[in-house]
């Protein structure tokens, strides 16, 4: 398996853990009750999205 195969499959993993986390968000913000509720849990998503884009970047660095 070539490096680029690693740190394609490795990304895979990392981005299967990133979808469930936003899809657990994302019911959680339709069943919030209130809209400071729904607030705390916009800002995770936010800290999320975050998180993802630094792992793009990083990645695209390192080709």
């Amino acid at each position: 398996m070539r490096i680029w195969d690693t740190a394609m499959a490795s990304s895979t993993d990392s981005s299967a853990a990133v979808d469930e986390e936003v899809r657990r968000l994302y019911e959680r913000y339709q069943s919030a009750e209130s809209d400071e509720e729904r607030h705390e849990i916009a800002l995770e998503m936010g800290k999320l999205d975050g998180r993802r884009h630094a792992e793009i970047y990083a990645a695209l660095e390192n080709e």
